[in-house]
């Protein structure tokens, strides 16, 4: 079954079909940069950078634009508390931008236009709109007539008759009606501004994005992306704008990523709950946040909690266990074949789970990118080739046992770096994932280390009681030890395990 998607407009399922064949033409609203981005930005592009990675995957040419707004009354503001250039602002907030996104493994997109770069193809659509009749000039702002848009609200599925019976919209003397939206703001003392048939002024949120993807990827293009908070009244208002001024319909499929509650309350700064990526990542690795974001639906609402959180970091611990044990115990030449007749009755499970995953991932992201079901997938052969490896206790395995316990992970790795998981090696993972905790729990990595050598020493000398007094000494620090072959390694208890 070819891709499905579900889009808002028609608010149904559909077969993904792409206006040019083989290429995708895809946008998706970036952020206003005044502050640090937070947790309900990093699960939308989170997102899109799933689907973006997804549809390449697929063998589409892909040309992701993802914008951001650089000036705004929040921008201008927080110059203003700090007396600085709006641009200073800006620029300080992408540069966080990024430092967040790579800390994420957000792929760049193609194209991050900032709006400041094209004011001119924003008054050439106003002065297009003007002239159309379905904007006016009223003192030195423009605004657009939402009465002569006669497909007003069709995204939101909303009547203008409704809009207006239950609008909470302050009285503006300069509106002919109220749902009419700005398109061109006059400049206030002091403001930054640009010329304009209108007089010195800037642009309105909402034409922003239609200027933009107009001039980066048609009067019509394949998606548009954004989080729910935004089908209404930005992305309806960019319907109309485009579409008034084109005549040609504006995007073929809309999708919007759910809520983020925190503890099953709506993210506010009013309400002490708002948490930033950084301070996130202060505690957490970045690839629990994106196992958390993608293991819920991307429609769907989250809610984010410490105890959400534990939950992705035991199962990201449990596909990296597996992992380190297959690289330390299974290391057959991925290149040799070997036949099914060397598999036991035992094997049988995990070779076909290894076998069948790509069409089961393939399914449950071709289902409208259902992350929720493939990560499910992903989990299933990760649990069958622990049980196989588990079968072999500590023992190298060999031969048709190593091909395919090298195979399934191989698969497992291939399959989740298409989520962005599972990026790293297993033992640097478990160095970072350390190095969280030592943070946390402010433990003395070369005290442990110390302690381990003074260990050694003593199961050297044969002093098994001072080895074990030392291990269980640490333990009650926190600090696990795990022997092996290739010597002892040490972790953090985390707090989902047990004491």
């Amino acid at each position: 079954m070819p891709l499905q998607v579900y889009n808002t407009l028609s608010k149904q399922k559909e077969a993904f079909v792409p206006l040019e064949p083989g290429k995708v033409r895809f946008y998706v609203c970036g952020v206003t940069v005044y502050d640090y981005c937070h947790i309900g930005h990093a699960r939308s592009a989170i997102v899109f950078d799933v689907i973006y990675r997804y549809l390449k995957r697929g063998g589409y040419e892909v040309t992701y634009v993802r914008n951001f707004t650089d000036i705004d009354d929040k921008i201008i503001r927080r110059a203003n508390e700090t007396q600085g250039d709006y641009r200073e602002i800006a620029d300080r907030f992408i540069a966080a931008f990024y430092q967040d996104m790579d800390a994420l493994g957000v792929l760049r997109p193609d194209l991050e236009p900032r709006a400041t770069d094209h004011i001119p193809q924003m008054i050439e659509l106003i002065e297009t709109l003007v002239a159309k009749g379905v904007a006016y000039q009223s003192g030195t702002d423009v605004y657009f007539r939402v009465e002569r848009f006669p497909d007003y609200g069709k995204l939101a599925g909303r009547s203008l008759d409704d809009m207006l019976a239950g609008a909470r919209v302050q009285v503006d003397e300069h509106k002919q009606n109220p749902l009419d939206f700005v398109l061109w703001k006059g400049s206030k003392p002091g403001e930054p501004f640009w010329d304009s048939p209108w007089g010195p002024g800037r642009p309105g949120w909402h034409i922003e994005c239609s200027a933009m993807s107009n001039q980066l990827l048609g009067r019509t293009f394949d998606i548009h992306g954004g989080g729910k908070d935004l089908i209404f009244p930005h992305h309806e208002n960019e319907i109309a704008q485009s579409e008034a001024a084109t005549g040609v319909p504006f995007v073929r499929y809309w999708l919007h990523n759910g809520f983020v509650n925190i503890n099953n309350e709506k993210m506010s700064k009013s309400l002490g709950n708002f948490f930033t990526i950084r301070d996130i990542l202060e505690t957490t690795h970045p690839e629990t946040l994106r196992l958390f974001v993608l293991s819920k639906h991307y429609r769907s609402p989250v809610d984010f909690s410490d105890e959400a959180l534990q939950e992705a970091e035991r199962g990201l611990e449990r596909f990296y266990n597996t992992l380190a044990t297959v690289a330390t115990r299974a290391t057959a030449d991925p290149n040799q074949a070997f036949a099914d007749s060397a598999l036991t009755a035992q094997d049988g499970e995990l070779f076909e789970r290894t076998g069948h995953l790509a069409e089961l991932f393939t399914a449950a992201m071709d289902n409208d990118f259902n992350t929720a079901q493939a990560i499910g997938h992903l989990f299933e052969l990760q649990r069958t080739l622990q049980r196989f490896l588990d079968r072999f206790g500590q023992k190298k395995l060999k031969g048709a046992a190593a091909h395919l316990a090298a195979q399934a992970g191989a698969a497992l790795v291939e399959h989740a770096g298409v989520l962005g998981l599972l990026k790293r090696r297993p033992e640097q993972f478990a160095l970072e994932l350390r190095r969280l905790r030592v943070h946390q729990t402010g433990i003395s990595e070369a005290a442990v280390e110390a302690a381990i050598e003074r260990r050694r020493e003593a199961r050297e000398r044969k002093d098994f009681a001072e080895s074990d007094r030392i291990r269980e000494e640490l333990l009650a620090q926190g600090v696990i030890l795990e022997d092996s072959p290739q010597g002892t390694r040490w972790r953090i208890r985390a707090r989902h395990d047990e004491a």
